[in-house]
C-alpha cells in the first residue's frame, strides 16, 4: 500500500511561455498530490498541459520563454522552484527524478552503445566507479528490466535493439539511480498490446521493489486503468477532475471527463460512428473567463462562461470543478465506463 505521507505536492503551479505574440499560460494553477509507491496518470487531449507540467517538476522547460511564475513544488519536503540550477541537475534531476520519454529513439544516442548510455547515471552521480563496475551495474540494471543476454546487449547501438527494448533500455536509464520519483510520458503508445502488457507488468514489478512514485502521461485510457491507482484529467492548462481511477472510471463527474470516457470503443457495443468531441480547446494565449470547456460542453450554463468553478467535492477523495457538481445542481449525464 503507498505511504500516506506525500512524496510530491504541487501548489498553485503556475507555468507561462512568453511569446511575441503573447503569454501562453501553459499551466494555470494545478494542486497534485502523490504518495510513495502510487501511481498517477494524467491524461486529456493533446495541448492540455500534461507533458508541461511535469517538464515544470523537472524544471526543464523551454529556455527561450518557459518559466514558473508561481506555485510550489515539494519533492520530500524541498520546494524545487527555489533550488539552484547547479543542485538541481546535480543532486535532484536524474538522481531523485527520472524521466522516461515519449519515443526511445529521440532518448537515445544512436553513435553511443547502450551500455554507455545506461551507464551514464553511474558515472554522473558517482554511483559506481571504474569501468568494470559500471559494467556490472549496467547488466544488473538491464536484468532488472528484462532485457535477454544482457551482458552480451551492452555493447550494442539502439538500432540494434527492438522498440521494446529501446524502451526498456531507457527505463533502466531512469531506475538506474534509484529515484524517489518516475515521470512516464507515453511509455507505451509506440508499442504494440503485447509489449504495452509487458511495460506495465514492469512499472508494477519496479514500483513494488523500490516504492517509488509514478507519474503516468497517457492518451490511452486502457492503460491509465491498468496501472495507476488515481487520475488527474487536464484541460487547457488546468485539473478538471481528480479522484481515485475507479471512481473516474465508473463515475466522472466533469462532463469532459464523461466525453473522453465515452469516445472510447467497447467490445460487443455497435455504434453507426465513434462519438467524438466537437470543436477545439481555447487559445491559452487569451484563455475564457469561466470554464474552459464550456464551448465545447452540451451542458454548459450562462454561469459557466461568466467564472471559473470552483473544485468541488463530489466523493470521497474525488474533485470537480464544474458548477453542475455543486450541491442542489446535480450532474445529468451518468458514468460512462467502469473500470
Amino acid at each position: 500500500m503507498p505511504d500516506t505521507a506525500p512524496l510530491l505536492r504541487v501548489e498553485n503551479l503556475t507555468t507561462h511561455i512568453f511569446l511575441k505574440r503573447g503569454v501562453v499560460r501553459a499551466v494555470d494553477g494545478i494542486d497534485l498530490e502523490l504518495a510513495a509507491g502510487e501511481t498517477l496518470g494524467i491524461i486529456g487531449e493533446s495541448g492540455s498541459g500534461k507533458t508541461m507540467t511535469c517538464l515544470s517538476i523537472l524544471r526543464l522547460l523551454p529556455k527561450a520563454g518557459g518559466r514558473i511564475v508561481a506555485g510550489r513544488v515539494l519533492l520530500d519536503g524541498t520546494d524545487l522552484t527555489q533550488v539552484s540550477e547547479a543542485e538541481m541537475a546535480r543532486d535532484w534531476r536524474g538522481r531523485r527524478i527520472a524521466m522516461v520519454s515519449q519515443d526511445p529513439l529521440t532518448a537515445l544516442n544512436p553513435v553511443f552503445t547502450i551500455g554507455d548510455q545506461v551507464g551514464g547515471p553511474f558515472r554522473y552521480h558517482h554511483l559506481a566507479r571504474g569501468r568494470a563496475a559500471v559494467r556490472t551495474a549496467v547488466t544488473a540494471v538491464l536484468r532488472r528490466v528484462r532485457i535477454p543476454s544482457a551482458e552480451t546487449r551492452l555493447d550494442d547501438y539502439p538500432h540494434q535493439f527492438s522498440g521494446g527494448m529501446r524502451q526498456r533500455a531507457v527505463i533502466g536509464m531512469a531506475i538506474a539511480s534509484v529515484p524517489r520519483l518516475l515521470i512516464a510520458d507515453e511509455p507505451t503508445s509506440n508499442l504494440d498490446v503485447t509489449i504495452q502488457v509487458q511495460m506495465i507488468e514492469l512499472f508494477r514489478d519496479i514500483q513494488r521493489e523500490t516504492g517509488l512514485g509514478i507519474i503516468l502521461i497517457t492518451h490511452d485510457l486502457g492503460v491509465a486503468a491498468s496501472l495507476c491507482d488515481r487520475i488527474a484529467v487536464m484541460y487547457a492548462g488546468r485539473i478538471v477532475e481528480t479522484g481515485p481511477v475507479r471512481a473516474i472510471y465508473r463515475n466522472p463527474a466533469h462532463p469532459y471527463t464523461q466525453a473522453l470516457l465515452a469516445a472510447i470503443p467497447h467490445l460487443g457495443q455497435k455504434r453507426a460512428r465513434l462519438l467524438a468531441i466537437q470543436g477545439q480547446p481555447p487559445s491559452l494565449i487569451d484563455p475564457p473567463a469561466g470554464c474552459r470547456f464550456a464551448a465545447r460542453c452540451a451542458q454548459a450554463m450562462p454561469r459557466c462562461a461568466e467564472a471559473y468553478p470552483p473544485d468541488v467535492a463530489v466523493a470521497t477523495d474525488h474533485f470537480a470543478a464544474c458548477w453542475l457538481a455543486q450541491p442542489g445542481q446535480g450532474n445529468a449525464v451518468q458514468g460512462t465506463a467502469a473500470a
